[in-house]
């Protein structure tokens, strides 16, 4: 469990439960290979391996003095009845690069300083020498990081120590197992220790590149400033809330800073093989096209457990939520996927590593402009560096999207896997038979939405440098020509706007030019809600063109069209709002997105309607065949993308929080005067603000404790219920029971369930200063109102809190 941790990582905790009885390894396989796919997981907790708190609660706290001087506290807490034994090892290691061809680096005893028990040296050519102590007496292990061919190929090893050789020695008593040297590339510190119910044991340690004399001495201060600036930072972060939303924006936070991960992948390097040439049908296989690609670089992982690769478009969600407490992060992660290593040559952004060239949503663009607007929010300006960059390279994205998805040039996009899995009727990995094609109401909202977002990019970039205003137009245009053809005006086709229905929908496009509705409710009819921006005076002053383009297209940007956007409305504030969905269209929608008998859950919005539970039989589809659609709210149900994730009914976090941000831009633009009877609330009208509101507490709900005592996402395991130990403990899961909110898939997906913590903030943030908001209109004289008062603004002390250096005391989301 991912507990705490600073943006800098200079404060880190997290507590690892570990049962005092012997892993039921056997148990979990057998009981897992007994059930089928209609079964739940039998889990961990499951076995009983926990009862009567027969495990040990083993909390590990990091604190940083400088970057290269790391303090560790291990806390191991009996928490059964009687008396136990436990053995620890901290373990030292070099990662293994010497095997390809690399220098060799060194682990070597050296003697201790004062209030040391014992030192161990390590040497490596390219990060220098560093140095680890231990406050604990111990006996020191050492042995390679080499695999151990003999047991796993019935090779010859190469040398005699190897990886194992701690469980070997620890288990089996192998004395001959470890170097009795005392040096190698791998290290652990062994101590036993029995322990009393109810007590605990601490063991300390320093890793540090300078050699210190007396590495202990200042450990307790170091401990307690570190914690103190953690507080201080949540604390000023949401000052506030209660302590309950508190705690799981903190443990969200926590868990996106943990889950970060050092990724490497030399695609060239893994194709061509080591020394033993890999099999020829590799050179062919899954990412032969992308041999430029080449990651040896922190990242954001999905889930470091369960995911432990980057994914394009988590990542973007992960920015989005990042860009809250660590902008500057948020940003490279945005400008890596777009980087000569990692962008194709053809513009493409690489999916994940199981096949790069897998079609993910278009959100990279989004994720750009949220850190944009974030930091422009926390430091008065946004980057407008940043920004540049990349916007060229999204430019090459766009292009690769709109030549290669667009099929026949129609602006209706088929996008093929796009992230959903299994939600479509058919695996849309897999192309249709010849001459059949589908068009895509969610492909083609996301399309537009890419089509906006650069559009904003634009005209953010313009008010420095007028000539993005060209493109800008470009981009609005292409949108536009989006718009035309999802309500079928530009293409002669049928509108994927089912008028009937007031949902969009799937079409299927048959060799002899019929067409075929596809009448499933799910998600791929909501994502065009997402393209929707508002474009103010401040950017419009700044690109004239632009601005009288919307003027002269009030009627259609085309001739006699009847374009579902409305560049014609303005506000009160001058501004203008540019969506797929209309004022028509909006409140039909809104019908089913608020039914409890359709798509909202007490936990967020299914992602397929619950009507699919009785309405299941779609007949059959030309080049398909016999087709159905099930509301499957649990686990998946069928193997379909490996049934490791379910699209058909479940709550996932990325696609409820882009569309509670889409509903805050239509109330920005349509302000209190729009309201809409909910059906949930028995008809009581609700403001596009309030209807936002009321999506995003029902997220947050997930982990709030309810009044029978369960916390939704955990109820499965009574120990969150009844364990003072577990308690207060979150896990973010990949997505959740669209009925009871149980947590399913990954269980650290922070990740994008870390999007919780700016639902939180969202819920419990404080106004934007306006001196922020004249700076970010041009204003650079713009003083806080404090200032003109000729009072002094409180601010932090970044001497005394140095993590909080640069970040601004305001965080909000929505922009």
């Amino acid at each position: 469990f991912y507990r705490d941790a600073t943006p800098s990582h200079s404060w880190l905790r997290y507590v690892y439960k570990y049962p005092q009885a012997a892993y039921p390894y056997e148990l979990l396989a057998q009981e897992n290979a007994r059930r089928d796919r209609l079964d739940p997981p039998f889990n961990l907790l499951d076995t009983g391996v926990f009862a009567q708190s027969r495990y040990w609660d083993v909390e590990v706290f990091y604190a940083k003095a400088s970057p290269t001087e790391i303090h560790c506290h291990i806390h191991v807490h009996n928490r059964g009845p009687e008396e136990a034994d436990i053995h620890l090892l901290p373990t030292l290691w070099f990662r293994n690069t010497w095997t390809w061809g690399g220098e060799r680096p060194l682990l070597d005893s050296m003697n201790a300083p004062a209030g040391a028990a014992w030192a161990v040296s390590a040497r490596h050519p390219t990060l220098g020498d560093y140095a680890l102590y231990g406050a604990y007496p111990c006996e020191l292990l050492f042995t390679e990081n080499e695999s151990n061919a003999e047991r796993l190929w019935g090779t010859t090893n190469p040398q005699p120590y190897v990886k194992d050789a701690f469980h070997r020695r620890l288990i089996d008593n192998e004395l001959a197992a470890v170097n009795p040297a005392r040096s190698g590339t791998k290290f652990a510190a062994w101590s036993q220790h029995r322990i009393a119910p109810g007590h605990a044991v601490r063991v300390d340690l320093v890793l540090s590149a300078l050699a210190l004399q007396k590495p202990f001495a200042r450990q307790a201060t170091l401990f307690s400033s570190r914690q103190s600036e953690a507080n201080v930072f949540f604390d000023e972060l949401l000052p506030d809330a209660p302590p309950e939303d508190h705690q799981i924006m903190r443990q969200a936070f926590a868990g996106m800073i943990w889950c970060k991960q050092f990724y490497h992948y030399d695609v060239e390097r893994w194709l061509d093989g080591d020394q033993v040439p890999p099999p020829e049908a590799r050179q062919h296989g899954r990412n032969a096209t992308w041999r430029h690609l080449k990651a040896a670089d922190i990242i954001s992982m999905p889930d470091t457990w369960e995911y432990p690769w980057f994914a394009a478009w988590d990542l973007a969600f992960h920015a989005v939520s990042l860009a809250l407490i660590d902008v500057d992060f948020a940003k490279c992660q945005m400008e890596l996927m777009l980087s000569e290593r990692y962008l194709h040559p053809n513009g493409q952004i690489p999916a994940y590593e199981w096949a790069f060239s897998d079609a993910n949503p278009p959100v990279h663009a989004l994720g750009c402009l949220k850190a944009f607007r974030a930091e422009r929010v926390q430091r008065g300006q946004g980057d407008h560096g940043f920004l540049t960059r990349v916007f060229h390279k999204l430019l090459l994205n766009y292009a690769w999207w709109i030549n290669r998805k667009d099929a026949d040039g129609h602006n209706l996009f088929e996008g093929g896997f796009l992230g959903l899995d299994n939600i479509s009727v058919y695996d849309r990995s897999q192309p249709l038979p010849p001459g059949y094609q589908l068009k895509q109401a969610d492909a083609t909202g996301w399309m537009a939405m890419f089509a906006l977002n650069m559009m904003v990019m634009a005209l953010e970039l313009s008010v420095d440098d007028p000539s993005f205003e060209d493109i800008a137009i470009q981009c609005y245009q292409q949108f536009f020509a989006i718009a035309n053809a999802i309500r079928g005006h530009d293409t002669g086709m049928v509108s994927l706007w089912d008028a009937d229905a007031g949902f969009f929908k799937d079409l299927l496009m048959t060799p002899d030019g019929n067409t075929h509705r596809i009448d499933v409710y799910s998600w791929v009819g909501l994502i065009p809600l997402f393209a929707a921006e508002v474009v103010d005076q401040r950017l419009l002053r700044a690109a004239p063109r632009f601005a009288r383009m919307l003027d002269e297209h009030k009627g259609g940007l085309f001739q006699g069209s009847a374009v579902c956007a409305c560049p014609d409305w303005e506000n009160e504030r001058g501004e203008h709002l540019i969506a797929l969905v209309d004022h028509s269209m909006l409140p039909r929608i809104l019908t089913r997105l608020l039914d409890e008998e359709q798509f909202l859950s007490p936990y967020g919005v299914r992602s397929v309607s619950k009507l699919h539970q009785s309405q299941r039989d779609l007949g059959v589809i030309p080049g398909i065949g016999q087709a159905m659609i099930e509301y499957v709210p649990g686990e998946s149900n069928s193997w379909m993308f490996g049934g490791n994730s379910n699209w058909r009914g479940p709550v996932w976090m990325p696609t409820n929080f882009a569309l509670v941000q889409a509903l805050e831009k239509f109330h920005r633009f349509l302000g209190d005067g729009f309201r809409f009877a909910v059906p949930c609330l028995g008809g009581q009208e609700l403001t596009l603000k309030e209807i936002a509101t009321l999506l995003a507490e029902r997220l947050v709900d997930l982990y709030r404790r309810g009044p029978d005592g369960e916390v939704p996402a955990l109820r499965r395991d009574p120990p969150f219920r009844d364990d003072p130990h577990w308690r207060d403990l979150c896990l973010f899961y990949e997505y959740f029971h669209g009925d009871t909110g149980l947590g399913l898939g990954a269980a650290h997906q922070t990740g994008w369930t870390g999007l919780i913590a700016n639902l939180v903030m969202r819920r419990h943030r404080r106004e934007i200063p306006e001196y922020w908001r004249l700076k970010a209109d041009g204003n650079r004289a713009a003083k806080h109102p404090n200032e003109a008062a000729g009072k002094t603004p409180r601010k932090l002390s970044t001497n005394k809190f140095p993590i909080l250096a640069e970040l601004g005391n305001f965080l909000a989301i929505g922009f």
